[in-house]
């Protein structure tokens, strides 16, 4: 790990924290003013500096600046007094990681310096991931099972129809199948061409798949090739199948029968040279069941399924998925890319997200603009993320994502049992019988703090007395903590 930086003129504060992150076996190298630190990251950088503000020479804003520009994903810690407000919106304007106030606590300016640490490893490793493998859609085991379906499918022009909930990325696996398939990038380079089925006017959808001849209905002035034409020689990826008009079902299935149809208005017929690839979030063979999807198109689409999990089943990919949605969304905007804490995270992960991965790019897009830090807290999620329920554990699912065409058995998820009692529920209840019954006064105020106090005093344990890193563990802000320790009487 690098070493920790730290600019002040004063030579007392540069001489107490480097001592008090010696202490903490944290490596450090002190400057007193920024042309020195300008200057040093010619040949080296930090793993975070800490900065003060008003420095002879030059001010922190101004290092920020510097450092930002040529390292921009630096913790930056900014040393200002409490009265300078401006300084501490500047600094954050800047992205900085956060602002420590003199005269600071030093135990708590190790417990944020380490903090800044511990988000900069994280970064680090998933930069490091993200650029290894910027292919992957995931790592839980569900997408692993797609993965390695992908593979196999790899060398096939076979017909493949995808399944899954809204967002959860359908057309990204179309898009895998066929660059690694002999139409893609890794042969003849032919094209992709998609089409929302669902979202296109029924009285345009057929010109829009098979194109039109001069003349063909009024507004036809030209020859138009449609998608299919447009996708010879690669893979056509028709989304939505199930919202398919019937009678335009049937032309479907006629090109994938004999490999051949017309333009409308046109008498000549063309050749598709196109591997379709289909997907619906829709249950298709209950629709074959009420008649509004025909079973022979089905059978013929439904050569190899392979079925998208959603993101409630694969909720160890969120904190990656988070951080590279975060990213993006900054790239996309031009500002700092916001980092998240592992509480943020833990909440996020709980939510069921019936959006599925669109839903946590939106709200990546979100909390981009709308956090009011550089450092996402749990507390700076969307109400409805803050007010949903834990989620339950899953249901057991089947390990092969490559299912068999309809007709064939499939898995039946495992019923999840109901939730039985913690035992400490149990004696949390005794203790208010007795007291209720004895007409204790307070009872309310005297169990809650109880409660209270015992939780913290437990992180606090964990932790080694770090405050900040405790609030994290408990899923509550810094400042929630240090006023419940001294309103519980827990200072040392």
């Amino acid at each position: 790990m690098k070493p920790i930086w730290v600019v002040d003129d004063d030579q007392s504060i540069r001489f107490v924290l480097e001592k008090a992150l010696a202490r903490e076996q944290f490596s450090v190298r002190c400057f007193a003013s920024p042309k020195e630190v300008v200057k040093a990251l010619e040949d080296d950088s930090p793993q975070v500096l800490v900065s003060d503000i008003r420095m002879p020479g030059g001010s922190g804003i101004d290092l920020l600046a510097a450092v930002k520009a040529r390292h921009p994903g630096l913790p930056v810690i900014i040393m200002t007094a409490y009265s300078d407000l401006d300084s501490a919106v500047s600094a954050f304007q800047g992205g900085a990681f956060e602002y420590l106030p003199k005269p600071f606590d030093l135990t708590k300016a190790v417990e944020l310096i380490r903090r800044a640490v511990d988000e900069s490893l994280r970064e680090e490793v998933a930069d490091a991931a993200q650029a290894q493998a910027p292919e992957m859609l995931g790592q839980a085991p569900a997408m692993q099972d797609v993965f390695r379906a992908i593979g196999r499918l790899s060398q096939s022009n076979v017909t493949v129809m995808i399944t899954g909930e809204s967002g959860t990325g359908k057309e990204l696996v179309a898009r895998a199948l066929h660059k690694h398939s002999p139409r893609g990038d890794a042969g003849n380079k032919g094209p992709f061409v998609a089409i929302n089925t669902a979202a296109i006017p029924k009285d345009l959808l057929e010109s829009e798949l098979f194109g039109h001849e001069r003349g063909a209905f009024t507004g036809a002035q030209a020859t138009r090739r449609g998608r299919f034409e447009q996708a010879d020689g690669g893979t056509l990826f028709l989304d939505e199948i199930g919202d398919m008009p019937f009678d335009l079902q049937t032309r479907l299935l006629r090109v994938l029968s004999d490999g051949q149809f017309y333009r409308v208005g046109g008498h000549q017929p063309l050749k598709a040279n196109v591997r379709v690839i289909a997907a619906t979030h829709q249950n298709l063979e209950e629709r074959v069941r009420q008649g509004v999807f025909r079973e022979d198109l089905y059978h013929r689409l439904n050569v190899i399924r392979l079925r998208l999990p959603p993101l409630r089943e694969r909720r160890e990919d969120i904190p990656m998925l988070t951080r590279l949605f975060l990213g993006k969304s900054a790239r996309e905007l031009g500002v700092e890319a916001k980092r998240i804490t592992e509480s943020a995270l833990a909440r996020l992960a709980d939510f069921d997200f019936p959006g599925n991965v669109r839903q946590l790019e939106n709200l990546c897009h979100w909390l981009t603009v709308m956090a009011p830090a550089q450092v996402v807290e749990a507390k700076d999620l969307p109400p409805e993320m803050l007010d949903a329920a834990p989620a339950p554990a899953p249901a057991a699912t089947s390990s092969d994502t490559v299912e068999a065409p309809a007709g064939q058995a499939q898995p039946v998820a495992q019923a999840v049992g109901e939730s039985v009692p913690p035992p400490w529920l149990a004696d949390l209840k005794r203790e208010a019988r007795r007291r209720l019954d004895a007409n204790e006064p307070e009872v309310w105020d005297i169990l809650s703090k109880q409660f209270e106090r015992g939780l913290i005093q437990t992180a606090l344990d964990l932790t080694r007395g770090r405050r900040i890193e405790a609030a994290q563990r408990l899923g509550i802000g810094r400042n929630t903590i240090t006023r419940k320790i001294q309103e519980l009487g827990l200072e040392d």
